[in-house]
């Protein structure tokens, strides 16, 4: 009977060879695998979060190296242009210089060529005296004396023939009017004014004393009387 009961209830339950520690400790490993994949996601999100002010750090640092790289050019920009301002300075105050310095050349130059002209201009206005001194002498001559004293007078007249010669050499040209000349008031001075009727208005009626220019500038005027006309007119 015994037999038969031990049959009846069948086979004996078979055992997995795991006991309920184990169990609870793949539980606990699965549970922390999943926690595990839900906290990579917000790993990640504090990642890019953490790399987020590193790149505004760096836009700007771009941004600073942008401003300084523009007023390094504004400097640059302000050094030329005062550089341009000086050089047009020193260019003007090099023209000015050289202008001066070709004025003064010129100034010398005729300064040294009034000098060779017109250096013994003092000296021919006083040998003019002496011109008129030799012409009063001559004009004072009659026939008796050039018998009397022929060699004499010869001596002056040959005297004042040198002396011509001299002026003309150092370019200093007698001015002779004639009568009748129109009176030119550059090369004339006019004494008197007096009516004639031989001679037009406005014209020379008698010359008193030549006068002589030196190169192109008057030494001294010949005097003449200048005719107003018919005195009936």
């Amino acid at each position: 009977m015994d037999k038969n009961v031990k049959e009846e209830s069948g086979p004996e339950p078979e055992f997995s060879g795991e006991s309920s520690d184990d169990k609870r400790i793949g539980d606990a490993g699965e549970q922390e695998a999943v926690s595990a994949n839900a906290a990579a996601p917000a790993d990640l999100d504090g990642k890019e979060t953490a790399d987020a002010p590193e790149d505004a750090g760096a836009a700007d640092s771009a941004n600073d190296d942008v401003s300084d790289e523009g007023g390094a050019d504004a400097d640059v920009a302000g050094e030329l242009a005062a550089a341009r301002a000086e050089v047009d300075d020193l260019r003007d105050r090099l023209m000015r210089a050289l202008a001066e310095v070709d004025n003064t050349r010129k100034r010398g130059e005729r300064v040294r060529r009034d000098a060779e002209v017109y250096g013994g201009r003092r000296l021919a206005m006083d040998l003019l005296s002496v011109f008129d001194n030799m012409n009063r002498a001559l004009s004072a001559v009659d026939d008796s004396q050039r018998e009397v004293a022929g060699g004499l007078i010869e001596g002056i007249e040959l005297t004042k023939r040198d002396l011509v010669e001299a002026f003309s050499r150092n370019g200093i040209v007698p001015v002779e009017p004639s009568v009748g000349d129109k009176f030119d008031p550059k090369q004339h001075s006019a004494v008197f004014n007096a009516p004639n009727p031989d001679v037009p208005a406005g014209c020379i009626a008698t010359v008193l004393r030549e006068g002589f220019v030196m190169a192109d500038r008057l030494l001294r005027p010949a005097e003449v009387g200048v005719s107003s006309g018919s005195p009936n007119t």
